[in-house]
C-alpha cells in the first residue's frame, strides 16, 4: 500500500506548467433529458460518461432512432474512438449535428509520459481548459506477463487539503473534474499499455470527497460502462465529515480506504490540518457504521514519515 501511494503522490504537474424512430420508456429526470437535448451554444459538452440510456435518448433527442445511442456508447467504450469524426458508421449528417452542438467526446490529449524503472508510467492529461492533472498505470507482472493493470486516477485539480506527506496539496486547487475527466483517465492508461485496466483506486490528486457526486457519476461509468467490477475499484479519502456516511448510503461494493497517517488525534492534526473538523473517534465511529451498511471491510492507509 505504502508503495501505491508514492507511486500516485509525486506530482509530475509541479515540474510542467500548463500554458497560461424507436420509442424507449421514460427514465430520465428532466434536467437530465434537457442537458441531452440539442444545444445553439457554443459549449462543449461530453459524450464520456453517459449510460447507453441517455446516449439513447440523446439520439432521440436529435431525430435519431435509439439504435444510434447504442452505436455511440459501443464506439466510446469498447472501441475507445477519441473524436467523433471517428464514429465512421453514423450517419455524416448526425455526426456533424452533434459537434455543431458543441459536443465531443470528452478525451484528452497526453501532454508528458514519465516511466519508471519498475514499469509504473505516470500520464499527464491537458485538459480542455489547459490545466494539468495526473493519473498512473500500476502494471503486475505474472507469470505470463502483464496480470493486473491499476489505474490510479485523479478526482480534483489540486488539493485543498494541504496534508503534510502529499506534494499535490502544496500546489493549491483549481477546480473539481467532471465525470468524464475521471474516467478517461482510466482510458488512456488502456490506451498505454494496450492492456485492460483491472483495478481502479481514487489516489491520485484532490480529495474524492469533495466531489462525491462527479466521483460516483465515475464509478457508475467505470462499473457499468467501462465493466470495471465494484471491488476491483477503491475510493480513498483523508476523512472529510458526513461525507463517508453519504458513500455507504449507496450501497457500493467498492473498498473504502482511510488515509489515517497517526493513531492519535494531536498527531494526525499535525499531518492533516483538515483533522481539526473531524476528530479521530468520529472518523472510525463513521468507519464502523460504514462497514455495518456495507459489509464491505475498510483499509486504513499510513505514509511512514
Amino acid at each position: 500500500m505504502l508503495a501505491l501511494i508514492q507511486n500516485c503522490s509525486m506530482p509530475l504537474a509541479r515540474a510542467v506548467r500548463p500554458p497560461s424512430r424507436t420509442q424507449v420508456q421514460p427514465y430520465l429526470t428532466s434536467k437530465v433529458c434537457a442537458s441531452l437535448s440539442p444545444r445553439t451554444d457554443s459549449q462543449s459538452q461530453a459524450l464520456l460518461g453517459l449510460s447507453e440510456k441517455e446516449l439513447q435518448q440523446l439520439a432521440l433527442n436529435f431525430g435519431q432512432e435509439a439504435y444510434r445511442g447504442k452505436q455511440l456508447h459501443h464506439f466510446l467504450y469498447q472501441r475507445k474512438i477519441r473524436e467523433i469524426k471517428g464514429f465512421t458508421q453514423l450517419p455524416q449528417g448526425f455526426r456533424n449535428t452533434l459537434e455543431d452542438a458543441g459536443w465531443k467526446v470528452g478525451r484528452s490529449p497526453i501532454f508528458e509520459t514519465v516511466t519508471a524503472a519498475d514499469g509504473t508510467v505516470k500520464l499527464l492529461l491537458k485538459l480542455e481548459d489547459n490545466r494539468l492533472i495526473e493519473t498512473v498505470g500500476i502494471p503486475v507482472m505474472g507469470d505470463t506477463g502483464l496480470s493486473r493493470l491499476t489505474a490510479c486516477v485523479s478526482s480534483q485539480v489540486g488539493c485543498p487539503l494541504r496534508c503534510s506527506f502529499c506534494a499535490t496539496g502544496k500546489g493549491g486547487f483549481s477546480r473539481n473534474l467532471q465525470r468524464h475527466e475521471i474516467v478517461e483517465q482510466v482510458l488512456a492508461i488502456e490506451e498505454v499499455f494496450k492492456h485492460r485496466v483491472s483495478n481502479v483506486v481514487f489516489m491520485g490528486m484532490g480529495e474524492p470527497m469533495l466531489n462525491l457526486k462527479a466521483v460516483l457519476e465515475a464509478h457508475r461509468c467505470l462499473n457499468k460502462d467501462v465493466q470495471i467490477g465494484q471491488r476491483m475499484i477503491t475510493i480513498s479519502t483523508v476523512g472529510v465529515p458526513n461525507t463517508i456516511k453519504k458513500l455507504a448510503s449507496q450501497k457500493l461494493q467498492s473498498t473504502l480506504a482511510v488515509s489515517l497517517h497517526a493513531p492519535n488525534q494531536k498527531l494526525r492534526e499535525t499531518i492533516v490540518p483538515s483533522a481539526k473538523s473531524y476528530p479521530l473517534d468520529a472518523l472510525m465511529l463513521d468507519c464502523r457504521e460504514y462497514f455495518q451498511q456495507t459489509s464491505r471491510r475498510v483499509s486504513f492507509e499510513y505514509a511512514l514519515l
